[in-house]
């Protein structure tokens, strides 16, 4: 094995792992930011395809919220459980009643959209999370999210995020210590040059999505959770408990993009109490237009009113309502979130297009397709200097050219991020085993070929 400076040692070393996060991962990165580019491009298709069951009669007085969620219950048979009511406050927007149904999924709900004016029924259909979605947008998270294969599918996207703030930083660090010291002008030089250009104006996205994409995950995520319940970052949650100690937050809320569960009242709510509850929160301070009331999951909890708009300025305050005194028990504003709390909410609305509207849009639309493009100038680069098999230097040995500080500071590194990042640390693994046989294959065919 022929020796090199410690420089050499690393550049060989970070362009081994880099083509291996290429080759491997980046059809997963690729589908990612195909699936996240057409999730923030069809709000406006959405709008427009179901465009009857979100909007009504824009003159004429408002019904009660009692007598509209009636009309739903009619629709249901009033066998499933109420899980939540979004009111349309605004002229034109209809009444979301949605109803918790078994033979749905995690996170999703059953909607009856009624017309506030007439209390004519718009629609039936089956949203997704706090957002909200509608079947379209919710097919396409899915994809994003799973590949549509569930929980298994998850480690598609979790194995991108993990992988994609190293592959921005690596190549970037690989082009400041072998780039040219002149311009050269051929196939290589100009598909690299292009490579880079992109590499450096996708750089900041890469890393934001890497870590919002990172707490949604299924592994990765807890750990994120458990940092940041250490450091006291986690989003403040309102008191539901009305005696007794306070509520104990699932962690996870904004992963499942829902709040406090699946979990259902014990008894039916009063239908009178929709509209008293909205009353009280409004008076406590609840002023946005989109909002969500959550009855009580049990005779000793409060209700909730929560704001859900969150575009810029972000509206996410909530309170919560003892239904039988109708006081304000316990409430939360944005205001005084944690800064850490705030930059994870305005990082993952970012994420979703959703902070800025069109703007957030239109920006996430340039970056997905111009990732993909870098991706597949990445694979042209490859194709064309592609050396011959056995030619490059293999992981386990790249490391082993390091000095004896180095490989401690690499498999520390390794280690820690492997634990943090669970589906990096298989993967990882995986990119050593493979080298290895791949170096071992090319190394018997080299000694029959001498004998």
């Amino acid at each position: 094995m022929t020796t090199c400076t410690p420089r050499a040692a690393w550049i060989t070393l970070l362009r081994r792992l880099h083509f291996y996060i290429g080759l491997f991962v980046g059809p997963f990165i690729f589908v990612a930011a195909l699936t996240g580019t057409l999730y923030v491009a069809t709000p406006q298709l959405e709008e427009w395809i179901y465009a009857d069951a979100l909007h009504g009669a824009v003159q004429g007085d408002k019904q009660s919220l009692a007598q509209q969620i009636a009309i739903a219950e009619q629709v249901t048979g009033g066998h499933l459980p109420l899980q939540a009511v979004r009111p349309g406050l605004e002229a034109g927007e209809t009444t979301r009643v949605m109803y918790a149904d078994p033979a749905l999924g995690v996170s999703e709900s059953r909607a009856i959209f009624i017309d506030p004016v007439t209390l004519a029924v718009k629609g039936d259909m089956t949203v997704y999370g706090t957002s909200g979605i509608l079947p379209l947008r919710q097919w396409i998270d899915y994809a994003h999210r799973s590949l549509l294969l569930g929980d298994i599918g998850r480690n598609y996207s979790e194995l991108a995020a993990s992988w994609m703030w190293i592959a921005a930083l690596g190549g970037i660090t690989l082009w400041f210590f072998t780039r040219p010291k002149r311009r050269l002008n051929n196939r290589v030089q100009n598909t690299r040059r292009l490579h880079v250009t992109l590499g450096w104006l996708l750089l900041a996205g890469m890393l934001l999505f890497s870590a919002t994409g990172l707490t949604w995950s299924q592994w990765a995520g807890a750990n994120v959770d458990k940092m940041r319940a250490a450091f006291n970052w986690l989003t403040p949650q309102v008191n539901t408990q009305l005696q007794g100690k306070a509520d104990v937050h699932d962690p996870h809320a904004e992963h499942h993009m829902h709040h406090g569960g699946m979990v259902m009242a014990e008894d039916k709510p009063s239908l009178a109490n929709f509209d008293e509850v909205l009353h009280v929160a409004q008076s406590a301070g609840i002023k946005a237009n989109n909002v969500e009331i959550r009855p009580a999951r049990s005779a000793d909890r409060a209700w909730t009113v929560t704001e859900i708009d969150r575009r810029w300025p972000t509206q996410v305050d909530a309170v919560a309502v003892n239904s039988g005194t109708m006081q304000v028990v316990d409430s939360t504003r944005f205001s005084d979130f944690p800064l850490m709390a705030k930059l994870t909410r305005w990082g993952v609305d970012f994420h979703m297009g959703i902070l800025f509207g069109l703007p957030n849009q239109l920006l996430l639309i340039a970056f997905g397709i111009e990732l993909c493009v870098s991706i597949v100038f990445g694979y042209r680069l490859w194709w064309i200097r592609r050396p011959a098999a056995g030619a490059l230097t293999p992981l386990w040995q790249s490391v082993a050219q390091l000095s004896i500080a180095g490989r401690a500071c690499m498999l520390i590194g390794a280690l820690a991020l492997g634990m943090a990042m669970p589906v990096m640390g298989v993967s990882l693994l995986i990119f050593v085993l493979i080298d290895y046989l791949r170096w071992r294959k090319s190394s018997q065919r080299m000694t029959s070929q001498s004998v």
